[in-house]
């Protein structure tokens, strides 16, 4: 059913947009509401784009990207804030890892 990688969602500081894919509106309001509040602080603290992805393995990535010599762009305070990120919100992380392997890929709730 998908490709190599599927986004989830994301925010672009270049044009102040935030995307959910709307393959992901069965996801609770709350949840939703805090992915919208991570991605938009992500990219208002280091500008850029920030993507969040799962790769094949159902696995969820943060993909970084900017325009080429963006003096805007903060390198360190974008690895900073990721790791920020998968450090206070690794339950959440773990939660949407675990709902895209059983409803997308069709795994098990176990191991």
């Amino acid at each position: 059913m998908y490709g190599e990688k599927i986004v989830l969602c994301g925010a672009n500081s270049y044009e102040e947009k935030y995307y959910l894919n709307p393959d992901f509106d069965a996801l609770p309001d709350s949840i939703k509401d805090e992915l919208k509040i991570m991605c938009v602080l992500y990219v208002n603290d280091v500008g850029g784009i920030l993507t969040l992805v799962y790769d094949k393995d159902g696995e969820l990535k943060f993909e970084v990207t900017s325009k080429e010599f963006d003096p805007m762009f903060d390198e360190i305070g974008s690895h900073l804030k990721i790791k920020q990120f998968q450090r206070e919100k690794e339950e959440l992380l773990s939660a949407l890892q675990m709902y895209y392997k059983v409803f997308f890929l069709g795994g098990d709730i176990c191991c």
